[in-house]
């Protein structure tokens, strides 16, 4: 079953788990997995005895690497229905989103890899647990596409112009990373979940959200945190004054040859900048733009905006040149559709952002 799902009982009440169950794939998000959370998910809001729900990945690797990419290479290259790659964006948008705004308390459980659909799932949980060996990241630019399933949202949040390095650079940040920027609520003592859900089941829940709420965070304050001396240094702490300087201004050009031009003396910076110059030129101008425009937007109108861009790299060519270069033929020279960021015209970025849906047509329903 590539997702597991319970009903727990505890003292009081009832906590709903979902575990994502495919570890050979790093749980990788295919449309079925996205239905059945979906399915629960509605269930379970209507249900009066599951008070909370608790969402966390199978196998040692890792929470959730993202989106299922090998069927959307099939989908964008018509072996199976083509309609099928924006099918899928669409029902993970809707997923996330009912997730942002659940009318229970959900646990996000965080561990290993959690890159890009991975990172949108876990930051629309409403509490954010992360193991101490998680990796966090967002790297659609390397594949041609953008940070998508609500991150316009969640990077704006983040300080200073971190989320557009994290962007332009698929910059991987470590439990320490996540804690000292928000991505992350709290982190756990060890990589064994087993604790936390048996404290879980150990309390009495009302099945009020109010009440449930309060109570899990007292739960939650109560837990043995980690020594935080004994989790992984901090990149963010070395680097976020050069991520400052190098990524102020008004102009994307000039802020992506500065970046490339850097001469910092470290492995995970250096990692950054060969990412940003692998990178397709047409995503950093919609990474630029799409945190921009986020700016002044509700979260519907974020997921919504999103969704059209989504609609637009469909149809364009780099989207399934990415995927083919990085990981069908992997021999990593992917030819985009421009070959410098000067070079990207602006009717190219504007198709990306046009309005198709609205209070009328609207594709984020509450499931």
């Amino acid at each position: 079953m590539s997702v597991e799902v319970q009903e727990l009982p505890c003292r009081e009440g009832h906590i709903g788990v979902l575990t994502l169950n495919t570890p050979t794939t790093l749980n990788a998000l295919s449309e079925d997995m996205i239905l059945t959370i979906r399915a629960s998910l509605k269930r379970w809001a209507e249900n009066e005895h599951i008070c909370i729900v608790l969402i966390r990945g199978a196998g040692e690797k890792g929470f959730c690497a993202g989106g299922d990419i090998q069927h959307l290479y099939r989908s964008l290259t018509g072996a199976e229905n083509p309609e099928a790659a924006f099918s899928v964006f669409q029902h993970e948008y809707e997923l996330d989103y009912t997730l942002h705004k659940y009318p229970k308390p959900v646990v996000g459980i965080g561990h290993g890899i959690i890159f890009g659909g991975g990172l949108g799932l876990f930051s629309a949980c409403r509490y954010r647990l992360l193991s101490p060996g998680a990796t966090l990241a967002m790297p659609e630019m390397s594949i041609g596409l953008f940070p998508d399933v609500g991150a316009s949202w969640f990077l704006n949040r983040l300080p200073g112009r971190l989320g557009l390095f994290m962007g332009l650079t698929g910059a991987r940040l470590n439990v320490t990373d996540a804690l000292r920027v928000g991505l992350a609520d709290m982190a756990l003592p060890t990589e064994d979940q087993q604790g936390l859900l048996a404290k879980l089941q150990d309390s009495r829940w009302q099945g009020h959200r109010a009440a449930d709420d309060s109570q899990l965070s007292r739960l939650l304050n109560q837990f043995e945190a980690p020594d935080y001396r004994e989790l992984p240094a901090s990149h963010l702490e070395q680097h976020e004054r050069d991520i400052a300087r190098l990524c102020a201004g008004p102009s994307l050009p000039e802020i992506v040859n500065r970046l490339q031009a850097s001469a910092i003396d470290s492995k995970w910076w250096q990692a950054c900048i060969t990412n940003l110059k692998g990178g397709c030129p047409v995503s950093a101008w919609l990474i630029w733009n799409q945190l921009k425009k986020a700016q002044q937007m509700s979260l519907k109108d974020v997921f919504r905006m999103e969704l059209a861009m989504v609609w637009e790299c469909v149809r364009r060519p780099d989207l399934t040149e990415g995927i083919r270069a990085r990981l069908i033929d992997r021999d990593q020279k992917p030819e985009w559709s421009f070959s410098r960021i000067e070079d990207v015209c602006d009717a190219v970025i504007e198709a990306h952002f046009s309005p198709v849906w609205n209070d009328q047509m609207d594709p984020m329903q509450l499931v």
